[in-house]
């Protein structure tokens, strides 16, 4: 347990656009808990084409089987796999139509990107159900505006809903945002920030207006947190401390001492 947790505090401290490295370094390090290392630490997300109907889909611990990830789309294995899980007809008819709603969330909020949602039954006759965004904002990319030479938006969020409880339904909802970016031109120069973050939900609400218009608000709410938390702790702290060791000229001239 002491490795665990002294695994964990090392990652939670790593830019996550080294997670891959670190992780890597410490499943050799510690191959017996190599099921627990990849199950709880959340890395960068990647990116595949489903092939059979052209869409991007995102590779995470949840839609994997063996070598092979599911895509959201054609609920086939890439590569292929004979006898890989998959949700029931009845998930997957949800899975499909949040993958749908969930898509146009993506471009309203983030203008373009990608999305995937995997759903699941859990052991509690209830569900799980992980929402996946990825956006390249590197003028490479997907950045519209060419700020950044390099930049990644990374957002998971598993919400664990309980089973229908007469009106209620619990609904758990863990969010994790990874960012990274970096900027190479005259007006700023180089600079480079990254980090991540952590939030938890917990909530009971009517399924009047069903699964999906919950979890949808749950994550439009929670996003809306993260982003103001970013906002304060990384962009915040880093302009707090740029203007106290370098000042503006005015603020300079002003403590300048009197000749």
């Amino acid at each position: 347990m002491k490795e665990m947790e002294a695994a964990m505090g090392l990652m939670r401290r790593i830019p996550p656009k080294h997670t891959e490295t670190a992780l890597s370094a410490l499943l050799s390090l510690m191959p017996n808990h190599s099921s627990d290392l990849l199950s709880q630490v959340d890395q960068p997300l990647q990116v595949l084409c489903d092939v059979d109907c052209g869409k991007e889909f995102i590779l995470c611990e949840y839609n994997r089987d063996a070598d092979s990830y599911r895509s959201p789309w054609s609920n086939k294995y890439h590569p292929p796999l004979e006898d890989g899980s998959v949700p029931s007809s009845k998930m997957r008819k949800l899975e499909s139509e949040a993958n749908e709603i969930f898509a146009i969330y993506r471009d309203q909020y983030y203008e373009g990107g990608s999305s995937s949602v995997y759903m699941w039954e859990d052991e509690n006759e209830g569900f799980v159900a992980c929402f996946l965004i990825k956006k390249d904002g590197s003028k490479t990319g997907q950045g519209r505006r060419g700020y950044l030479e390099e930049g990644a938006w990374d957002a998971i969020h598993v919400i664990e809903v309980g089973p229908e409880e007469e009106e209620n339904t619990s609904y758990r909802l863990t969010s994790t945002v990874m960012l990274t970016l970096t900027t190479n031109n005259e007006a700023s120069g180089t600079f480079s920030l990254s980090g991540s973050i952590r939030r938890q939900m917990n909530m009971k609400l009517s399924f009047a207006d069903g699964h999906l218009c919950n979890m949808g608000r749950m994550i439009e709410e929670m996003e809306g947190k993260l982003r103001n938390s970013l906002d304060q702790v990384y962009f915040g702290k880093t302009r707090e401390m740029v203007c106290t060791l370098r000042p503006p000229s005015e603020v300079a001239q002003m403590r300048m001492p009197e000749s």
